[in-house]
C-alpha cells in the first residue's frame, strides 16, 4: 500500500461559533482568511475566547489531511513541532490515537493554536498563533524521514519559511516521492506569489487550490486558472465550494458536484478533507473522476460538524460510500 507523509504547522484548533461577525471586526480579521498573530494579539483573543463555548481539535492543514487519511486506514506520517505543554500533549496523543505516525519535535515553548471563528453559514476565519509550530527548521529534516513513503504533502501555510519548504521538497524528490501542495489561503498566496510559482513550477506534482487561491496564484477565473496550474504540474485541483470541484490530469478535465448535505455547520478543514479523498484515490490507483468523488465525499461529511472530529458511525458511512465509489 502506498503511503503519504505530511509536513505542516502542528496546531490545535480552538473553535467558536459566532452569532455574527462583530468579533472579526474587533480583531481586524478579513472574513474567510488566515491571519498570523503575535503574543499580544493571542492574549487578547484568548481573553474573548474564554467567555465563549469553545471546542478543541487537532488542526493545521496538513495535519487535518493526515487525520482523515488515518481514519481511512492509510497510516500516514506527519512532521511538525509542538510545545512542552498541555496543548502539545493533546496534539501528540490525538495523533497516536488516530493512527498517524508522528515525527514531532518537542520544544520548551507554547504550542501553536489556531483560533477559529465560525460565522453564521459555516465560513471560518483563522487567527493563528504559531508558537512552537513555527520553530521547525531545515536542519530538523533528514533523508530518513521520507523513507517508506510515496508522497509528501506540504501545506502552503509553511511559506513563512522558504528554506524549510525547499529542504523538504528537495529531500522528498531525492527519495523518489511525489510532492503535493495545498495553496493554503488566498491572502498567503497573494503575499508570496513569486515563491509559490517557483515551488509549483520546479517541485510540485499535485496542487490543490480553492477558487480564490487559484485566482491569487494565476490572476485567472477558475476554468482558466485550472488550466494554468495544470500546465505547471501533473495534477491540478480547483475546489469550487458548493459548486463542487474540477481536476485536470493528462490534459483532461473532470468536474464533480459537491456532496449533498442538509446543513453546513462549519467549513473548517473542508479543503483538507477534500485533499485526503483525492490522495486516497490516487494511492489506490483510482480514476481522476473517482478521486474527485472521494474528495467531495469527505469534505461533505466534515462540514456537517464543528471541527474535524467525526463519529465512528460517520466514518463507517464514509467507508461504505468509498467502497461504492470504487465499485467494491
Amino acid at each position: 500500500m502506498k503511503r503519504i507523509i505530511g509536513i505542516g504547522n502542528a496546531l490545535v484548533d480552538a473553535l467558536a461559533t459566532l452569532k455574527d461577525d462583530e468579533l472579526l471586526d474587533v480583531f481586524g480579521l478579513p472574513k474567510g482568511s488566515m491571519t498570523l498573530i503575535g503574543d499580544a494579539e493571542q492574549c487578547r483573543i484568548q481573553e474573548r475566547f474564554s467567555a465563549l463555548n469553545v471546542q478543541r481539535a487537532t488542526g493545521g492543514s496538513a495535519g487535518n489531511t493526515m487525520l482523515a487519511l488515518a481514519n481511512l486506514g492509510m497510516h500516514p506520517g506527519f512532521i511538525g513541532t509542538i510545545g512542552d505543554d498541555a496543548t502539545g500533549r493533546f496534539y501528540a496523543d490525538n495523533c497516536a490515537q488516530c493512527g498517524i505516525e508522528p515525527n514531532l519535535s518537542v520544544l520548551p515553548q507554547q504550542s501553536g493554536i489556531a483560533y477559529t471563528f465560525i460565522s453564521p453559514g459555516g465560513e471560518r476565519t483563522f487567527a493563528t498563533y504559531l508558537g512552537a509550530a513555527a520553530a521547525l527548521q531545515p536542519d530538523n529534516l533528514c533523508a530518513d524521514m521520507f523513507v517508506g513513503y510515496d508522497y509528501l504533502y506540504v501545506e502552503g501555510y509553511l511559506v513563512q519559511n522558504h528554506a524549510l519548504i525547499l529542504r523538504a521538497v528537495e529531500l522528498a524528490k531525492e527519495a523518489g516521492l511525489k510532492v503535493c501542495l495545498d495553496l493554503a489561503s488566498y491572502n498567503i498566496v497573494a503575499a508570496d506569489r513569486e515563491f509559490f510559482t517557483h515551488l509549483v513550477t520546479e517541485y510540485v506534482d499535485i496542487v490543490f487550490a480553492n477558487e480564490e487561491e487559484a485566482h491569487a496564484f494565476s490572476g485567472k477565473e477558475p476554468a482558466a486558472a485550472l488550466e494554468h496550474l495544470h500546465s505547471l504540474c501533473e495534477v491540478a485541483v480547483v475546489k469550487l465550494g458548493a459548486d463542487g470541484s474540477s481536476i485536470m490530469c493528462d490534459g483532461k478535465r473532470v468536474s464533480v458536484g459537491a456532496f449533498p448535505v442538509g446543513q453546513v455547520v462549519d467549513t473548517t478543514a473542508a479543503g483538507d478533507f477534500y485533499a485526503a479523498g483525492v490522495m486516497y484515490g490516487l494511492m489506490h490507483g483510482c480514476t481522476i473522476h473517482q478521486c474527485a468523488q472521494l474528495g467531495s465525499l469527505l469534505s461533505g461529511y466534515v462540514i456537517q460538524v464543528v471541527g474535524t472530529k467525526l463519529s465512528e458511525a460517520a466514518w463507517n458511512e464514509i467507508k461504505l460510500n468509498v467502497a461504492r465509489i470504487l465499485g467494491k
